[in-house]
């Protein structure tokens, strides 16, 4: 359903049955990770203009990695991450 390097990869998956008998499969609640707790790469100082897609993929290689700046900094609204220029962000490891 999700490829092996996403967020969701490796939450636990529900099965629904209904009244009809249709299956729903779902994946449980993610709960956010506490950041500071998460093993950090490194840390970057946004720059006018920065947006996360473009942080992540120069720091890890991949835009779509994104998201584990927003866990690694406990966002909850992650383009108020970039909102600031000189702000200090945490980058952590997938899974930590």
């Amino acid at each position: 359903m999700f490829d092996s390097d996403s967020r969701y990869a490796q939450i636990e998956e529900e099965v629904l049955t209904t009244e009809s008998g249709q299956v729903i499969r779902y994946k449980k609640r993610r709960f956010l990770p506490q950041g500071e707790k998460m093993e950090l790469v490194q840390e970057v100082t946004v720059t006018a203009g920065d947006r996360l897609d473009l942080i992540a993929s120069r720091v890890l290689g991949d835009p779509e990695q994104f998201w584990r700046i927003c866990d690694a900094n406990n966002a909850m609204y992650p383009f108020d991450l970039v909102n600031n220029a000189n702000k200090i962000l945490r980058v952590a490891l997938a899974g930590t």
